[in-house]
């Protein structure tokens, strides 16, 4: 008796937990009126805040540093950044480019942080503006392209990630963690 007693308490113990465990789970949140921006928008936030906190990290020294002689140094990525993302981002929307040359005009490393947020943040008002309909609009740009609103702001992701290569290898050769790799796991050791 003192055993069936004791699985009965255990019983009533345990169905509250059961309960609540076979409860439907939670619906997931509705998508977004405008999917495909939302997630070209999303993508291209993700790899802009590395560069930003890519160009934060860099010791104002290393902004004069090339990788060999032929290439641009770490500040002039920089500066090829911002002015990009403000020539795509203003291509998308059809407005005029807010700011130019700033690869060739700025060198200080807070001149090009700067420039380099404004850009990001240039673009993130101009992702907010945008629709999948107006993303679908065909425009021309650089003269004889035809292509879609949205595949502007995919050009300007996919140079975004060129370009967090070559920073990422600059750092890297300065012994510089990159911003994507900071919380990223030690290696585990090979076996011995």
């Amino acid at each position: 008796m003192k055993c069936k007693f004791s699985a009965l308490v255990l019983g009533l113990i345990a169905l509250p937990a059961a309960l609540l465990a076979q409860q439907a789970a939670p619906a997931p949140s509705a998508a977004p009126a405008n999917p495909i921006t939302a997630s070209e928008r999303g993508l291209y936030m993700y790899l802009s805040g590395a560069v930003v906190r890519a160009a934060e990290k860099m010791p104002e020294e290393n902004y004069s540093f090339k990788a060999s002689p032929d290439v641009r140094s770490f500040g002039q990525l920089i500066g090829h950044e911002a002015d990009a993302n403000n020539m795509f981002c203003a291509l998308a929307t059809g407005e005029p480019n807010p700011a130019k040359n700033i690869e060739k005009t700025k060198t200080s490393k807070a001149d090009l942080v700067a420039a380099v947020k404004d850009a990001v943040a240039y673009c993130g008002k101009a992702f907010d503006g945008m629709t999948d309909a107006k993303g679908a609009e065909i425009i021309k740009i650089f003269g004889s392209m035809n292509i879609a609103r949205l595949t502007v702001f995919s050009l300007n992701t996919a140079h975004t990630d060129e370009h967090y290569g070559n920073i990422v290898t600059y750092m890297r050769l300065k012994g510089i963690v990159p911003p994507t790799s900071e919380s990223q796991p030690a290696p585990a050791s090979a076996p011995k």
